[in-house]
This record gives C-alpha cells, sequence and structure tokens, in this order.
C-alpha cells in the first residue's frame, strides 16, 4: 500500500467513527433520557448476565453494546420476555459509545466479561484494556465508580493487572467481592473465573 493509499485509508476510517459516534449520541439520548448515572456493560453477549443483574438491582439503569447483530437481537428478547424496564441494549463498539458519552451522562459501574483475549501477541494491540480505553473509562465514570473485569485467560488477567496498576485514575481492589453471579454462556462454556475489580480515583 502506497503512503497515499495509508493516509486516504485513514481518512475514511476517521469520518466513519466521527459519523458512527455521532449517530450514537442519538441513541443513547433515546436509551438513556434524562439519566445522568448507568451501569455499563462491554460486550454484553447474549445478555444473560446484564438481563439478570438488571432484574436483581431494579434501583440501577443498565445499558449494554455488543458488536454483534444476533447477539443484540438475543439480548432485546432476553430483556421483552423478562419485561425488564431497568435495561437497554446496543449495537455498538466500545470506544464510540464512550466518546458518545455528554460530559452529564456517567458509569456508576462498568463490566467486562470475558472479552475477547486476543491471544496472539501481534493481536496485543487489539485487546480492549489498554492505556487509551482505561482513560476512557476514567473519564467518563463517576467518582469511586468500580470496574469489573473477568476472563478464563490467565495472560489477559496478567496483562489487564498490569495495565491497571500502572495506570493513575485506578486503583485495584483487594478482596472485593464479586457483586454477581448468574450462569452465561460464555461462562458455561469457558468455566474459569480470574477477575479484577478496580476504583477509579481522583475527582
Amino acid at each position: 500500500m502506497s503512503p497515499g493509499n495509508k493516509v486516504f485509508g485513514k481518512e475514511w476510517a476517521d469520518n466513519l467513527r466521527a459519523t458512527n459516534v455521532e449517530k450514537l449520541r442519538t441513541k443513547l439520548s433515546e436509551a438513556l433520557g434524562n439519566r445522568t448515572s448507568f451501569t455499563f456493560e462491554i460486550g454484553s453477549g447474549h445478555g444473560h448476565w446484564l438481563a439478570a443483574y438488571a432484574k436483581h438491582n431494579p434501583e440501577e439503569f443498565c445499558l449494554g453494546i455488543d458488536l454483534i447483530t444476533e447477539r443484540i437481537a438475543k439480548c432485546h428478547r432476553k430483556q421483552t420476555l423478562g419485561q425488564i424496564t431497568n435495561v437497554a441494549f446496543l449495537k455498538a463498539e466500545a470506544s464510540e459509545v464512550l466518546d458518545a458519552l455528554s460530559p452529564t451522562q456517567r458509569l456508576a459501574k462498568i463490566f467486562i466479561l470475558y472479552p475477547d483475549p486476543w491471544p496472539k501477541k501481534r493481536h496485543h494491540k487489539n485487546r480492549f484494556i489498554n492505556p487509551e480505553n482505561l482513560s476512557r473509562l476514567a473519564d467518563h465514570a463517576a467518582p469511586g465508580a468500580l470496574l469489573h473485569f473477568r476472563t478464563d485467560d490467565p495472560d489477559y488477567y496478567a496483562w489487564t493487572v498490569a495495565e491497571l496498576q500502572k495506570h493513575p485514575k485506578w486503583t485495584i481492589l483487594d478482596q472485593k467481592p464479586w457483586p454477581f453471579e448468574t450462569q452465561t454462556f460464555f461462562e458455561e462454556l469457558l468455566k474459569a473465573k480470574n477477575d479484577v475489580i478496580a476504583q477509579k480515583t481522583g475527582d
């Protein structure tokens, strides 16, 4: 690929991202209404966990996102069948959602359960947990908000712990109990659990 093609490709990707973020602002406004605080799950899968969590915590409003259309359709079916009014699901990419949030829309709790570990070293750059995304989360998190991360992959767990330890806006909490358990599609497949909970520090 020539340098010119690379520039054109980056410009196209930047324009597409800007369009997606603008569309998400409208969708988030519709989903959240006037709410200023919500629980956020990145990668909701088939919606098992967040639907159950929302039903168990009716005082919280929950938003779940996933990139796969079929998964979001299953999430919506669970929401409808369970008559769960305090949860919404969107097809969206996490960093674009974070960039689309308004300053008044704050993350009270964050859950990332069994994300793609991108195990090959050359693919590590694709992992969601990185300094830029941890900063995005912190910028939109309420003071003292908790980030809950769970993986079956020991390497991704170690990576996440290391990234959180290096980041100035997150502090890992020792012996903090996992707030809610329910069997999920991916948990049934993967079995193993490696958990870390971190708290936003500052402001």
